[in-house]
């Protein structure tokens, strides 16, 4: 398995290449027109009377250092994505496997608990996040009646339970019709900021149907507050439909 440094120093090499590549290819040109130049001298001919090939016979070799450094370049950056894209891969694999793990895991909880009582669990879960929240600054955003908590990021929200049922529904339709949607594409039909974290992520027709959570909990100053999850967590490789 790669070393988790391999991406950065391909990448470093790739940049540092372009420059070296960029920096030696205008010093063997310079170089180049004053052989050519003096060639001309040496032979009496006016200018740009050498032959192509006398051209390439004289000054080859200064270029064999930009020719090296610049094949090296395009290996370094070749590579650096070819590991970038396995790292990806990765991931998505194991979130996959968390995915149906969890699945698997409440499935099992309803089954001996019973819906209720894995709902109270739920309820609980989520009051701990809210209550996680109680020594930090926090922003509200957005506008409605309700305070709302989305326990994917952590955020606080205005909102009503009508509005985001409307934008569940909404997911579903835009899922049903194109495939897949994004987290972010939610949060824009709630009127919260996406973060780059939701824009890597989200549904697709191959899961079950998309639903929102609600839990009943209270914020850290005491107010009512309508805690947001999501029954499937929302995927890297949603796009990919195979």
């Amino acid at each position: 398995m790669p070393d988790i440094s391999s991406t950065t120093i391909l990448t470093g090499m790739g940049v540092s290449g372009v420059v070296s590549t960029a920096y030696l290819t205008g010093r063997a040109s310079f170089k180049a027109a004053e052989i050519i130049r003096n060639e001309e001298v040496v032979k009496t001919l006016p200018p740009d009377k050498l032959t192509r090939t006398e051209k390439i016979k004289l000054v080859w070799p200064l270029y064999v250092a930009p020719v090296s450094v610049g094949c090296t370049t395009v290996t370094a950056i070749v590579m650096a994505n070819h590991v970038a894209s396995k790292k990806i891969a990765a991931l998505a694999v194991a979130s996959g496997i968390s995915d149906r793990a969890l699945q698997e895991y409440k499935a099992k909880v309803i089954e001996k608990l019973g819906e209720k009582k894995e709902m109270t669990i739920r309820d609980e879960i989520a009051q701990e996040r809210v209550a996680a929240t109680a020594n930090k600054e926090v922003l509200v955003i957005g506008a409605g009646d309700v305070l709302c908590f989305d326990m994917m990021t952590g955020r606080y929200f205005q909102s009503t339970v009508e509005k985001i049922r409307q934008a569940e529904n909404k997911i579903n339709y835009e899922i049903l019709n194109h495939m897949y949607a994004s987290l972010s594409s939610f949060y824009d039909l709630i009127d919260i900021p996406p973060t780059p974290y939701s824009d890597t992520v989200g549904w697709n027709g191959l899961t079950d149907r998309f639903e929102v959570l609600f839990s009943t909990v209270m914020s850290p100053d005491q107010r009512p507050c309508v805690a947001i999850d999501f029954s499937i967590p929302p995927t890297v490789e949603y796009t990919k439909l195979y």
